[in-house]
């Protein structure tokens, strides 16, 4: 296996984080396109194909094309950018998450080699780490899981950094140990996890709980990384607000009752 490169980096900044990474000379990272939040001048950008790991040498023109399209169906791009230190000194690229949230490194070496990520969690990660799909098997999962059927899995033994929403919290599962949770609200877990989706004890919950028909179960051992805010719930909230919003112009919520803006500026 190749290895990755070590980076050095620093995280700055609480709700609203950004990870800012020092290379070496002639050191890279990968990342998603438009995580890039600033580079120093003698840091050069380039986009290439796949995620750069090498892992499909070998495999000829067709090999490529397949392994790089399979990122297509988690719906991110064919191509990935590469930043790389051509400078003497150290140089510094900084990275940014798409909304409010917390940054996760993570050495992927630490747990023997692999980790299974929501699609939308991967930020960016030393030159040499894999980042391809990871299929959830069970029909179950494939039906019901919503943000958790199709996922990353990330390979190698260098540094990757997660971005996830809200509070973030790591749990140790011992063997057998079970943990029921919103299907978004997993960022990531080692391979040793079993995952799976199952329905709400009651119809009522499922009617009128407001939690949804199912939840993913985690069974240890193994590591697991929740949020307490995925992007999915934010963005519902935001729609629905949005919604009611054009659907009156009477003012709800405001001292002026029925009385809009445009009323009071066109009359005398």
């Amino acid at each position: 296996m190749k290895k990755a490169v070590d980076v050095d980096f620093t995280i700055y900044g609480d709700d609203m984080q950004f990870v800012e990474i020092q290379l070496d000379p002639y050191e890279s990272i990968i990342a998603e396109a438009g995580a890039m939040m600033y580079m120093d001048e003698n840091i050069k950008m380039d986009v290439i194909f796949g995620d750069g790991s090498g892992r499909d040498q070998g495999k000829g023109l067709m090999g490529k094309m397949l392994g790089a399209g399979k990122r297509v169906l988690t719906g991110e791009s064919l191509f990935m950018t590469e930043f790389t230190n051509i400078g003497r000194e150290k140089e510094s690229v900084a990275f940014a998450g798409p909304y409010p949230g917390k940054i996760i490194p993570v050495d992927i070496g630490d747990y023997y080699g692999e980790l299974i990520c929501q699609k939308d969690s991967f930020l960016c990660a030393a030159k040499g780490i894999a980042v391809e799909i990871a299929f959830q098997k069970k029909i179950g999962v494939g039906l019901f899981g919503g943000e958790g059927f199709i996922m990353q899995r990330l390979i190698g033994d260098g540094l990757a950094f997660l971005h996830a929403g809200g509070t973030i919290i790591k749990k140790q599962l011992k063997p057998g140990e079970t943990l029921k949770l919103d299907t978004g609200c997993l960022v990531a877990m080692t391979n040793t996890i079993d995952y799976d989706i199952e329905m709400v004890g009651g119809i009522k919950s499922a009617l009128f709980g407001g939690e949804g028909l199912f939840l993913a179960t985690l069974r240890g051992p193994g590591t697991v990384w929740l949020q307490s805010l995925p992007f999915s719930r934010l963005a519902d909230r935001i729609f629905v607000a949005g919604s009611k919003g054009r659907s009156s112009g009477k003012g709800e919520g405001s001292l002026l009752g029925n009385i809009g803006i445009g009323d009071l500026l066109g009359r005398d």
